[in-house]
């Protein structure tokens, strides 16, 4: 039985392991992460908080502070009940609520690498509430698998001079995270995504989906954390 794509890219980001940078300035002897939970688990965070991106925020900035981590993590293939807070996630068959990207959540303005040598694929401000704000997106050719990294929720003047098919180095500084005003008004973070297939999106790409639409979504969207454990372990 031949590979699916996934499997294709697990088995080939294990055995280039040595070519990925880190994604985030992260100091494994002295820097915490800490797990996030947005789903309905958390009764921590409530509607109203959720709500006002500037409560949200100050949440956010506590969880870390109480953990005394430098980056919050998570996400991927979660059933989030954040997405409530925009109308656009809600669609007349079902609302989309599943996340297919992981997030690191830390302070705007923090710088972020390009885990691996790659061009520019395409760019755009996706400018409404809820949104990816800034978006920067890469395509990659590793052992003879293409597929891309989205980067959301980005600082507008990142997207200043960038060119598609523009060459972007393993590890080099291209973007850093938004604030609010130009993330799409969310507590700073990089919403980060592995893309095979980019069909006719370029600038963007569903970083949420139904959950009725899961197995399709996840079979072109891998685990990202394939790619992050790099950074942190």
């Amino acid at each position: 039985m031949s590979l699916t794509d996934t499997q294709k890219f697990y088995k080939i980001i294990e055995s280039n392991s040595e070519k990925i940078a880190s994604i985030v300035d992260f100091n494994k002897n002295k820097d915490q992460l800490m797990d996030f939970d947005f789903t309905s688990a958390n009764k921590e965070l409530n509607p109203e908080t959720v709500a006002d991106t500037y409560q949200f925020s100050i949440w956010i900035n506590d969880q870390l502070s109480k953990s005394q981590a430098r980056y919050g993590i998570g996400g991927y293939n979660e059933h989030r009940t954040v997405y409530s807070r925009s109308k656009l996630f809600d669609t007349r068959e079902e609302p989309r609520r599943l996340h297919l990207g992981t997030d690191i959540w830390g302070a705007a303005g923090t710088r972020v690498y390009a885990p691996l040598e790659g061009k520019i694929h395409s760019f755009k401000y996706n400018d409404n509430f809820g949104d990816y704000g800034a978006t920067i997106i890469l395509e990659h050719q590793l052992d003879g698998l293409k597929f891309h990294t989205l980067y959301g929720h980005l600082n507008l003047a990142s997207l200043d001079n960038l060119k598609q098919g523009q060459f972007i180095a393993k590890g080099q500084y291209f973007t850093q995270f938004g604030i609010p005003a130009e993330n799409g008004h969310w507590p700073p973070h990089l919403h980060f995504q592995i893309i095979f297939n980019m069909g006719y999106f370029k600038g963007d790409y569903p970083g949420v989906c139904r959950y009725t639409q899961r197995d399709i979504y996840l079979q072109n969207c891998p685990d990202p954390m394939e790619i992050l454990k790099y950074t942190f372990k």
